[in-house]
Parts: structure tokens; sequence; C-alpha cells
């Protein structure tokens, strides 16, 4: 071992032509830190702000939007950056993202976007990109900031709440809801949001026991009357019975069906339809309280899944009913046609059934900016006037 040691340091303290292996070595050390820091020093200048909007293309445009937003100005003032957004934190995919970019560089030699009509003509090609970006890290960016493990929903509205929660529990991404947060979307493309408050504001007022209401958007289950411990959620466009109220409480029935796997959670409209009208917590869905089956377990020959009907006794807030979904369809109708469109022209509503829907309808979603609420009820019109429904069709 010591005889090895001996010629190793022979080897290197042996000269070359003009200086030894060691002085080399460390030279290529010292080169090496020299040429990294270098390097590192570079990418972080690139990685700044103030270099983001050293082009007017980016100072101009988005850059003057993003000015206007909660991400630029707000009560806790944490501001974030362009880079905070659009470069991933980690240093491989930072790199890589850097490499893309590079394009850009050829973008603005030939004056791609160097007037406002050429960028916003090719706004939605650049949102686009973003999107998919955010949709492949599933919004790895924001998540940096934005943790659902931190997030009070107590502290939220109602609405947030669940939103949030639904969001949270499928580690959703978050651009499939917030599009538009920090920067103005390209032109035609709708939230949606306006409207659906003017249903809300439609909705009904007063609840007369037995009588059957649909939900306007998707609201908060709970398991008493004093709207304190939640049960579940319940989706847009569901039909409940009322059984009982008061002051700012009614208490529903609902006639669903489950998969009896697992907890049996998601209530589906029918017998293998996956028509979704909520879902129940798990020790809700468990609890005989709240749950009753009211038929023997059928077998589904297409998946092989039991499927059962029951009843559900569960508590809610009284408002965001409609006496009838009339209102809602042409709402959602409406939507579907004005967001849907932009891209290509949509498929007719009775050209796939109900279980075929969701799936499509997912694949759209990357192009349209359509909150939480108003998926939910364009979704579910999108099955009710299915070809599963349709017996013209």
């Amino acid at each position: 071992m010591l005889r090895s040691l001996k010629e190793f340091i022979r080897v290197i303290r042996k000269p070359s032509v003009h200086y030894s292996l060691g002085t080399l070595a460390f030279g290529g050390f010292i080169a090496g830190i020299i040429f990294w820091g270098g390097f590192n020093t570079a990418l972080e200048v690139t990685n700044t702000e103030k270099f983001c909007i050293g082009c007017h293309e980016m100072e101009d445009n988005v850059y003057q939007e993003l000015q206007s937003t909660v991400h630029w100005k707000n009560h806790a003032g944490v501001r974030a950056t362009c880079p905070d957004c659009h470069v991933p934190h980690n240093w491989t995919d930072k790199i890589a993202r850097k490499m893309q970019a590079s394009k850009e560089v050829w973008g603005k030699v030939f004056g791609t976007i160097n007037t406002r009509e050429k960028f916003l003509s090719k706004r939605l090609e650049l949102a686009t990109h973003e999107w998919d970006r955010f949709t492949a890290n599933n919004s790895l960016e924001c998540k940096n900031c934005h943790d659902y493990n931190s997030m009070d929903f107590d502290d939220m509205s109602e609405r947030a709440k669940v939103q949030m929660k639904m969001a949270a529990e499928r580690d959703q991404s978050c651009i499939d809801c917030h599009k538009g947060i920090a920067h103005e979307l390209p032109e035609d493309m709708h939230s949606g949001d306006g409207m659906l408050a003017e249903l809300e504001a439609m909705a009904a007022s007063s609840f007369e026991e037995g009588s059957s209401y649909y939900s306007v958007r998707q609201l908060a289950l709970f398991e008493d009357s004093e709207l304190k411990t939640h049960a579940g959620e319940l989706n847009a466009a569901t039909k409940v019975t009322v059984l009982e109220s008061n002051a700012e409480a009614i208490k529903v029935e609902l006639h669903v069906w489950r998969k009896n796997k697992g907890y049996g959670r998601v209530m589906y409209e029918d017998f293998s339809l996956n028509i979704n009208d909520g879902f129940l917590t798990p020790e809700v869905a468990q609890n005989e309280q709240f749950v009753v089956a009211t038929g023997e377990e059928v077998e589904d020959e297409l998946t092989g899944l039991p499927w059962q009907e029951i009843k559900v006794t569960v508590w809610m807030r009284s408002e965001s009913l409609a006496d009838s979904t009339d209102d809602l369809w042409v709402y959602a109708k409406s939507t579907y046609d004005k967001s849907c469109s932009v891209c290509h022209s949509q498929p007719a509503v009775n050209h796939f059934d109900a279980n075929t829907w969701p799936g499509m309808f997912n694949g759209m979603l990357s192009f349209v900016n359509l909150d939480g609420d108003t998926q939910a009820l364009v979704l579910k019109y999108l099955q009710k006037h299915s070809s599963t429904f349709d017996k013209d069709h």
C-alpha cells in the first residue's frame, strides 16, 4: 500500500515538458472553480427580473399586466418575480429551461413579437406553451410557494374551501383553474365566473320540505345542523330533496349510487354512469346514520365492479340551490359553445356517451380558463345531454 502511494506521488511530481503533473492538476482545479463560479454567476444574472424585462417585448406587455395582480402587491408584501414562476428552482431543470429559452434569442433577433399587435396575435400560442409546461410538472413553480399541506382551509371563504379541498385531495395542478392569474388571458378565453354568480343570485331563497332542488355550484355538506363537522361535497347540478330547514341550514336527502369498493365515498347519479354527484368523507360514507343502502349490489358487466343504490342524509347551507336545471343548462351550453371553440369546432354534445365525456372534457381544459364550479357544471351538462340520454341520436 505504501509502495503504491509513493509511486503515485512520484508520478504526479514527474515533470511534463515544462510543469509537473501536480501543478497541472492544481491549476486545473483552480480553473474549474473560476469557471464554475463564473458560470453560476452568469446563470443567476439571467435569472433576475431585471434581466427578464431587459427587452421591451416583456417589459411593455406581460410585465405591465403583472403589476395589477396580487402577485405584485399584497397585504403580506411577498412579490413573485418572473423567474419565480417561469424558471424551475432545482438546478438540473433550471438548466434545461435555460436551454429551451435560448429560442427566445432567435425571436428577439427576427422580431417575432416586437410590436403589440404581433404579441397579441401569438399570445395564445405563447400561453399554451407555458400552460403545457405547468401541466407537465404539476405546477411545480406554483407549489414552491403554495403548498396544499400548509393551507388553512378554515380561513378561506366557503366557496374557496370547497374548491381547494377537492384540489388538494387530487394534488391538482394549479394551472387547471388559475390561468390568467398573473397575466391577461388570450382573446376569446372566458372565465365564466360572472354569469355563475348571477345564477346564484337568482337561486331559491326559501325551501319547502319535500321539494327537490338542484345545486348551482359545488357546495359543502355537513353532518350537523350547526354546520360544524364536514361531511363531504355536493357537485354542481345535483338533485337534493329538502327534509327540514332552519334559519341557516337545510337537511337534505340524496338518492344516488356508489361503487362498493374501498370507502365508497363518491356518489354517482345512476348505475354504471360516471356522472359525479359529489363525495363523502370516509367517516360519513361508512356511517349508517348518514348512508343507508336501498338496494342490493349490482355488478357492472363492463367493469366487473359492484354498485349499490344508497340514500344519503346530510345538512348543507340554505343557499345556491335552483328550482330546476333549466337556467343551469342554458349557462353551461353558452359556456361550452364560447370557451370550447377557441381552438377548433367543438364536438356535438350527443357525439359521446356519458362515460366518455369526462376524458374528452379534461383534454379541453388545458386550452380554456374555467373555474372549478364552471368546469363541474359544464361537464354535468355534457353528460346529461350525451348520447346516453339523447333518444334520437
